[in-house]
């Protein structure tokens, strides 16, 4: 089967290349959005079939497939906005048709425009999309100080949502550029916003926006934070994993070459807003059994600069796992006397080569970690034994699946 892509602009007076033109007058069946059907309607044949692109895309390729078949035609028109190959229609085509022939006319995409429109130049642009995506992107981007980002928004990402979202964690140093209906003659609408402001707008759709900042303003990704910085449960110092012990833990973990990390009985949250910061690539999911932690957590986060954590609050035993990414990394921080219950619980959803690492301060957490993961025929790791200023010995203790 053949595809011919043709990129739209916002305009209702688009131009096409003559190539793309004599397309349409050969062809016989078309495929688009809504919206693009209204714009190319005076310019397909009296006889054309058209099939409108909405979810799932599977359904959309099935149809191609039975009108293909049925018309005997191997090539189909199909129209998208701007560019295909930028988060567009041609990637689907790839993914669901990976032997499909595709033929293209892009337009220019939105950011594309949007630099343009804002005679900025935008080779050093980092590139970010949250239609129909989670934040987590995002969130690693500002982690990472990306100080020009170019983001594509949906209607529940909006630049006001954005905004909102990088004030909470104090990346408050950004301008924000909003363009709205770009390409259309009447309606295209280019402004600059500081954060504090884009909150308190209303921005309509379709839209995107770029956010660029000076290096000093922008936080520092922090490493190594000293305990005594984090909000405290009651108060308790003790209560908190030392930073010595955070960081040969994490280091134990070999989180770089993980994706989804688990720390199971956050409390304070240091351990996953190290591994955050430290390693911005991961998904962090974070349990707690007592309520009043959840909070501590949320104000360490925006402390910290640190978005992008799931807590999960409740008995960790009783939890339903399947509602988060199964982890490849785990640290256990806490386990009420549970330790091989938990960590049979955890085992069956690892991957092989994943690391578990716990810290101990007793003998007996020290022999059932290495009992639970015998048993379960774990690799286990030569324990670390550190003392931190005047505290007792703790060990390090990791195995791996």
């Amino acid at each position: 089967m053949r595809f011919i892509v043709i990129g739209l602009s916002d305009s209702p007076s688009f131009e096409l290349p003559v190539a793309a033109l004599q397309a349409i007058e050969t062809a016989k069946v078309f495929s688009g959005g809504k919206r693009h059907h209204e714009l190319v309607q005076h310019l397909l044949p009296m006889d054309a079939i058209w099939i409108d692109i909405v979810a799932p895309m599977t359904m959309v390729f099935d149809e191609y497939e039975s009108v293909s078949n049925e018309m005997r035609v191997d090539e189909i028109v199909v129209f998208v906005s701007n560019d295909p190959l930028f988060y567009g229609f041609a990637n689907t085509i790839k993914r669901l048709k990976p032997d499909a022939e595709i033929q293209l006319y892009p337009y220019f995409n939105s950011l594309q425009m949007l630099a343009h429109r804002l005679v900025m130049p935008y080779h050093d642009m980092r590139i970010v999309s949250l239609t129909g995506r989670p934040w987590h992107e995002f969130d690693r981007a500002l982690i990472e100080r990306s100080l020009k980002m170019g983001v594509l928004t949906d209607w529940e990402h909006t630049p006001a949502a954005i905004a909102t979202r990088m004030l909470e964690y104090g990346f408050d140093g950004y301008v924000m550029s909003v363009g709205e209906h770009l390409g259309h003659p009447d309606k295209e609408r280019v402004r600059s916003f500081a954060l504090e402001d884009a909150v308190r707008h209303e921005f309509e759709y379709p839209n995107c926006l770029i956010l660029h900042a000076d290096d000093d303003a922008v936080p520092q990704r922090e490493y190594g934070i000293e305990e005594q910085r984090f909000a405290l449960l009651d108060g308790r110092v003790n209560m908190i994993t030392k930073m010595p012990i955070r960081l040969l833990s994490l280091q134990a973990l070999h989180l770089r070459s993980h994706q989804v990390f688990w720390d199971i009985g956050f409390c304070t949250g240091s351990v996953s807003i190290e591994a955050k910061l430290q390693f911005p690539h991961l998904h962090v999911v974070s349990f707690e059994i007592r309520p009043k932690c959840e909070k501590i957590l949320q104000e360490n986060q925006r402390r910290f600069h640190c978005p992008g954590i799931t807590a999960v609050m409740g008995d960790f035993m009783k939890v339903d796992l399947a509602n988060f990414p199964a982890p490849d990394a785990v640290f256990i921080g806490g386990h009420g006397g549970r330790l091989k219950e938990i960590l049979n619980r955890v085992y069956l959803l690892l991957p092989v080569g994943a690391h578990v690492v716990m810290n101990s301060v007793t003998s007996q957490s020290f022999d059932l970690f290495n009992e639970a993961a015998t048993e379960l025929r774990m690799h286990t790791i030569s324990p670390m034994r550190l003392t931190v200023d005047n505290h007792n010995p703790i060990y390090i203790l990791s195995a791996t699946k």
